[in-house]
């Protein structure tokens, strides 16, 4: 990643994109498209890497909680099932639970990373991010 050291602008942008779930991208990607100046790479990589983020959270939240009301009516493994839920969301933390814990600390090193102008990479979404971009 060669280029130039992002502006404040751009981290600001970055690092509230991951904090807002992407709106404040996507917002920003409007806004660039009417005036016809398109954000450099630091700042594309990031706004892109909160929405896909947001939409795969989302997409994964969704099945799990289509999987464990379906699972639920199986007489055996309801109980089991519920079980497990509650252990996932029971607070441990300051009241947070352990679900919370990892979001909430994925988010904050994703922001922290961008508010520092640094590319905040995760395992699997950041190869698909990249992927996208011409060198």
């Amino acid at each position: 990643m060669t280029e130039k050291v992002p502006s404040i602008q751009e981290r600001l942008i970055a690092g509230f994109s991951y904090l807002t779930g992407g709106i404040v991208g996507m917002f920003w990607l409007i806004a660039c498209a009417f005036r016809q100046n398109f954000p450099r790479k630091f700042l594309m990589f990031n706004i892109l890497q909160s929405i896909f983020v947001t939409l795969c959270y989302v997409l994964v939240n969704t099945v799990f909680w289509f999987t464990v009301n379906i699972l639920s009516y199986i007489p055996l493994l309801n109980r089991i099932i519920r079980q497990l839920v509650y252990w996932f969301n029971m607070p441990y933390l300051f009241g947070y639970s352990a679900m919370q814990i990892i979001i909430y600390g994925t988010v904050l090193y994703l922001a922290v990373f961008s508010f520092m102008g640094v590319y905040a990479f995760l395992p699997w979404f950041s190869k698909i991010i990249l992927s996208n971009f011409k060198d």
